[in-house]
């Protein structure tokens, strides 16, 4: 019967790239949260008093819920 050795370390600097892609991610991850957030304020803040009120929003909520 053979045995098989399945514990290898990593290669060199395969940890160090595996954290920069992830980091480089949650970059792409932020700004694409920050555009969807300026994307909901603007088109909330194009609402009038009246469309904010049916929503239940006065127009000082707008940027406390884009935060």
């Amino acid at each position: 019967m053979a045995a098989y050795e399945t514990t290898r370390t990593a290669p060199f600097g395969a940890i160090s790239i595996f954290r920069a892609v992830q980091g480089i991610g949650s970059m792409f991850a932020a700004v694409s949260a920050w555009n969807d957030a300026r994307i909901t304020r603007l088109a909330l803040s194009k609402l009038s008093d009246r469309e904010l009120d049916d929503i239940g929003l006065c127009r000082g909520d707008i940027e406390n819920l884009t935060r």
